[in-house]
């Protein structure tokens, strides 16, 4: 535990309310988050199914990491979690209770900005709890195929990252490194919108299986190019969304550390994979 400067748990000073659709589903979502007491922790709800079961933002509850992240107990799922975990991770929330009435968190544009801008809306309440702060106690590897993840042990928490997509010209090559942050999350990460190539998703799509997805929430790349009438929000917007995607999954370790994570072509199942060699080797 780092006790250089004490940190002090966090919660939201008010709810807040978001209504949209399910990317997946293609269904009307809402969420509600609740601001709770010192040691809660981060938690959903699916008040459409059972109003009695709570499930943990917690690497024990993941039940797929397919293109998202999944959480849930006893059949009851939450999709989609990583993009309002990432927010939350951003502006240090600690303590919060996430109802849900549908089957994943609204994609909104596909991107955290809509959540940034409602947390600093509400306005962040500190709490008169101490938090553990923790640190790695040796470098963590993990590498399968192409994709590699490094955790190194650091002062700050701080994500480097790097992009490739051999069958896009677009996406030769992307890299971005970020110290995670509430004063510059909104500004270079939270705005990043999740992407896809439209030759990889192409049966998914004929297949009903993305049913809310389109312009308005993804960046969609077809014969190396991007389809969306504004283009991208960066030059590197691929890569700045890995990170925010990287953010929310190794929110649930459900402990606050410090490391510089390297990241290079993972995503959510290998991300998942990762945080729990983390969470193995924190002090």
């Amino acid at each position: 535990m780092n006790l250089k400067n004490k940190t002090f748990q966090q919660t939201l000073n008010d709810i807040i309310s978001v209504s949209g659709i399910g990317l997946f589903s293609g269904e009307k979502v809402k969420i509600k988050l609740i601001p709770q007491k010192e040691d809660f922790g981060i938690a959903f709800k699916r008040i459409d199914k059972d109003e009695n079961i709570k499930i943990k933002a917690d690497l024990n509850f993941v039940v797929d990491s397919n293109r998202r992240t999944t959480i849930g107990v006893d059949n009851i799922t939450v999709q989609m979690v990583e993009h309002i975990l990432s927010a939350l991770k951003a502006y240090q929330i600690d303590n919060v209770l996430i109802e849900v009435e549908g089957s994943e968190i609204p994609v909104i544009d596909g991107s955290s900005k809509f959540f940034a801008e409602k947390i600093e809306e509400v306005g962040i309440k500190l709490q008169k709890k101490e938090k553990k702060i923790f640190n790695l106690k040796k470098p963590i590897y993990f590498s399968k195929g192409s994709a590699h993840l490094i955790a190194l042990p650091c002062e700050e928490f701080k994500i480097s990252y790097t992009f490739h997509h051999p069958s896009s010209k677009l996406l030769s090559s992307q890299y971005y490194s970020y110290k995670v942050s509430s004063q510059t999350y909104k500004k270079e990460i939270a705005p990043s919108r999740t992407f896809s190539i439209y030759e990889e998703i192409k049966t998914l799509l004929d297949n009903n299986l993305i049913r809310g997805g389109d312009l308005n929430n993804a960046v969609l790349i077809k014969n190396d190019k991007v389809l969306n009438p504004g283009g991208t929000r960066f030059d590197e917007e691929m890569v700045r969304h890995k990170i925010l995607d990287i953010i929310g999954d190794l929110t649930l370790i459900g402990k606050d550390f410090n490391a510089h994570i390297i990241g290079i072509k993972a995503g959510h199942a290998y991300n998942i994979e990762f945080a729990k060699l983390i969470e193995q080797n924190l002090i």
